[in-house]
């Protein structure tokens, strides 16, 4: 998603952008690739992701990356020509106090994009999994993802529009998704990460069992192990900052 999303963001050649939630570095590298003068700064609140992006770090002269708070940016004001932040302003507690702070650290006339997961229906990679839990587990309906906020069509750009951002632009953005089999797509599950990692992490043995028989019957695998893909659908939006923003 990385490459396409950095399309769709625009940001100038020798922009200073900021890189909200930062993750394993993907797309500063991306972007970093793309636009070979700018400088680029990622944050993310996870010392381990930021250790792991400083370690993979190719473009130590244009990128660098820290532990930060999208809510409480420790940053100048209008210091930033651009921000960008991927699959991450769902998982952002106060999403409106963030993108204020974007705003201030934003210079007027810059830019601001985002994209989220449409894990409702796009994502067929979540939805696959969350269809399987609910099917042995009408319990998990509570914690599927498609629950989560900002991630159906409008809602980015209605967050947008409400602090004010001007010249509001969103689109789908679709990708395909390999898989080289299905440990490929079962065992990061395994990991934790994320609300499904969570959940799958907290289930005893038997239905963690259960649940990946399930999910292989879902995406109809023979017991043959083989490469598969699956669509992924991420909604992303795009606004310019205008010389003033009320609170």
């Amino acid at each position: 998603m990385a490459p396409p999303f950095a399309t769709f963001a625009s940001v100038g050649e020798r922009s200073r952008i900021l890189d909200v939630g930062s993750g394993t570095g993907s797309l500063a590298f991306a972007i970093g690739d793309r636009l070979p003068e700018a400088l680029i700064v990622g944050i993310d609140k996870s010392r381990e992701y930021v250790e792991y992006a400083i370690e993979r770090n190719g473009f130590q002269d244009r990128i660098g990356f820290k532990v930060g708070d999208a809510q409480q940016l420790k940053f100048e004001d209008a210091s930033f020509d651009a921000a960008v932040s991927l699959l991450v302003f769902n998982f952002i507690p106060d999403p409106k106090k963030a993108l204020f702070e974007l705003c201030r650290v934003i210079k007027p006339g810059g830019s601001i994009s985002a994209a989220v997961w449409d894990y409702g229906r796009g994502m067929q990679m979540l939805r696959t999994f969350w269809d399987a839990a609910i099917r042995i587990d009408p319990a998990a309906e509570k914690v599927d993802e498609k629950n989560m906020p900002l991630c159906r069509q409008g809602d980015l750009s209605a967050l947008w529009n409400q602090v004010g951002l001007g010249n509001i632009h969103e689109e789908a953005i679709d990708i395909t998704m390999q898989f080289s089999a299905f440990a490929d797509y079962w065992e990061p599950f395994l990991l934790g990460q994320g609300p499904a990692g969570s959940y799958a992490r907290h289930l005893s043995g038997g239905k963690l069992k259960d649940l990946r028989a399930e999910i292989k019957g879902c995406l109809g695998l023979s017991a043959k192990d083989k490469p598969f893909l699956l669509p992924a659908r991420a909604w992303a939006v795009r606004g310019i900052v205008p010389d003033r923003v009320s609170r």
